[in-house]
């Protein structure tokens, strides 16, 4: 009676909450010799120290401000600065449209805070981001999942169950990573970007365009076009009527500059960027004042081009280590393909190899990945797993894939 009594006091999605998948793998991490392929984490040797210094340096003469609470939307200085960013991107943007929050994760957050209800019909495609789905959970959301293939989330696939749901369950929001998707790493096709703004005009839906990878694109485009195409908000901009862009742009300095600075931004129209400013009001008032002004501070360095070029550059030559190492030699029984930029490979299991055995053994043998079943609201593929490139050094992906060969193996 008295656990009954004390369960009661939880509120209903926190009576039973699952923890993050991804963020459940750290016990693993503080085992010696280690090699993590898990986590999303960007090369602490690609940080750069000196402009941040120098940036922190500079924020700190910006007077008692930068220490001060701020407001709600974010500091001027650093709206101004990610509006150039969005402008350089493609979309039009002044410091008005622009919401500065901790971290983008959070941007969605407040998204979902101010759009869904318990019950409502929200659209992810699969596999999708573990803290999308979290996130939703948590909100009591009915997830629909919409299939992916090599060029991204498949829009006559949606437009399908769209046209089949009644009108009482048409979603509220679809979410979206179109520029090297986590985990696939699929570059979303200008034709599907248009095509899914036509279907979220025509049946009254947000599109949620979460972009923290756009700009880690690698110089050789792996087949794909040259150019980046438009943003699905930029797409948005162009196509909507009377002014309505169903869009709504959220982006990161977490995997380009620094993920301790949490700096996050939110481009919406002005319905609905006002209304997550009064929901991020109740959450944490505003974002550091500090943390902004030296962000800020970076991004009028004019050091940042060349911070993402870097990144660009030795992202590409550990994808290749990886792929390639697992692409040749003795059968690895692991296929995955060549992502276009970002910071992931997708793969896929023969099915003659047992998924959580091997998962064992690749821990036994010092190497983690994420198993593929955290990517998918229901009803996973268990032979699928993603790998992160990013955080290891090259040597240690030539030592993870020797580790991966030796667990496929024994799980067979």
């Amino acid at each position: 009676m008295k656990q009954n009594a004390s369960l009661a006091a939880f509120a209903a999605p926190f009576a039973e909450p699952a923890g993050s998948p991804i963020r459940e793998l750290f016990p693993y991490l503080s085992r010696p010799g280690m090699i993590s392929l898990a986590g999303g984490y960007p090369s602490p040797s690609l940080f750069d120290a000196e402009g941040l210094a120098q940036a922190a340096q500079q924020a700190m003469t910006q007077g008692w401000s930068t220490l001060q609470y701020s407001a709600t939307e974010g500091l001027p200085e650093l709206r101004e600065a990610l509006a150039l960013q969005a402008q350089e991107r493609g979309m039009q943007a002044t410091a008005a449209d622009i919401l500065v929050t901790t971290g983008s994760q959070q941007a969605f957050d407040l998204l979902v805070r101010v759009l869904v209800e318990p019950g409502d019909t929200v659209l992810v495609e699969v596999p999708a981001y573990p803290a999308t789905l979290q996130a939703l959970r948590l909100a009591q959301a009915r997830i629909l999942p919409i299939p992916m293939d090599e060029h991204g989330l498949q829009t006559d696939a949606l437009a399908e169950l769209l046209a089949a749901l009644p009108a009482a369950q048409r979603p509220k929001l679809l979410y979206s990573v179109p520029n090297f998707s986590n985990p696939r790493g699929t570059l979303l096709t200008g034709e599907r970007r248009e095509a899914l703004v036509q279907l979220a005009l025509q049946y009254g839906f947000w599109v949620v365009e979460d972009d923290p990878y756009g700009e880690l694109r690698f110089d050789d485009p792996c087949g794909l076009p040259e150019t980046m195409p438009a943003t699905v908000r930029g797409t948005g901009q162009r196509l909507a009527e009377a002014g309505h862009n169903p869009v709504v742009y959220l982006s990161s300095l977490s995997k380009t500059v620094a993920p301790a600075l949490r700096v996050g931004w939110m481009l919406a129209d002005a319905p609905l960027l006002r209304r997550c400013t009064v929901a991020k009001q109740t959450a944490d008032l505003c974002t550091s004042a500090l943390t902004q002004m030296v962000a800020a501070c970076y991004l009028q360095s004019g050091r940042y081009p060349a911070t993402v070029q870097r990144a660009r550059q030795e992202y590409q030559r550990r994808m290749q280590t990886l792929v390639q190492g697992l692409s040749t030699g003795p059968d690895s029984g692991i296929r995955c393909s060549r992502p276009a930029g970002g910071m992931f490979v997708w793969a896929e299991l023969d099915r003659s190899i047992h998924p959580q055995k091997l998962f064992d053994a690749a821990v036994a043998q010092g190497v983690i990945y994420v198993p593929g079943k955290a990517f998918y609201p229901a009803d996973p593929d268990l032979h699928t797993l993603r790998m992160s490139f990013a955080a290891p050094e090259v040597a240690q992906i030539e030592q993870a894939v020797e580790r991966l060969r030796t667990a496929v193996q024994q799980s067979r």
